[in-house]
């Protein structure tokens, strides 16, 4: 059961990736239940947007730290129990995963206006879906914050190695 194995934190390891989430809401809507390669399952979620159009969003709520610069966290149970029971309803798959995008997006609006930061990066391999990040970009800029992203370096793990490179050169020359 899976409830038993989160309360005594068996095969239940903590990440901040939200690949880790696309993989367990595709399976959860049971679009990629085995993954032949990486973000096989995000890009079958992207995939069932098709024809979707939709603002609708699933709670995502920020939970806030007891400090003024505590971190905050966002709690995905109020959204996976709305997917989950509008499974239940038959919904759309396609509907369904829309409102799981669009969660994202009012999720990254949220933590900028906590944060206070006019500018906002968009960066991680999340941002290789086009949905995704044309949608961030718009809403923030609609919230007036001024969001970057990659444009000519990757925003997944290339990009990562390409830092990694810079980071170790600067230091050279140090």
């Amino acid at each position: 059961n899976v409830q038993i194995m989160l309360k005594r934190h068996l095969n239940t390891p903590v990440t901040s990736s939200v690949g880790r989430l696309f993989d367990a809401i595709a399976g959860i809507l049971g679009l990629c239940l085995r993954s032949s390669f990486e973000a096989q399952a995000a890009m079958d979620l992207e995939y069932a947007l098709d024809g979707f159009d939709t603002d609708e969003a699933y709670p995502l709520p920020l939970v806030e730290g007891d400090a003024v610069d505590a971190p905050c966290t966002l709690d995905w149970g109020p959204m996976v129990q709305a997917i989950v029971e509008e499974m239940h309803q038959q919904a759309a798959v396609g509907l369904l995963a829309a409102k799981f995008h669009n969660a994202l997006v009012e999720a990254m609006v949220s933590v900028a206006a906590r944060v206070g930061e006019e500018r906002v990066l968009l960066t991680g391999g999340c941002f290789q879906n086009r949905y995704l990040i044309e949608r961030a970009i718009q809403r923030l800029r609609k919230a007036h914050f001024s969001p970057f992203w990659h444009q000519r370096i990757p925003p997944n793990d290339g990009g990562i190695a390409l830092g990694q490179i810079a980071a170790a050169t600067r230091e050279r020359r140090s």
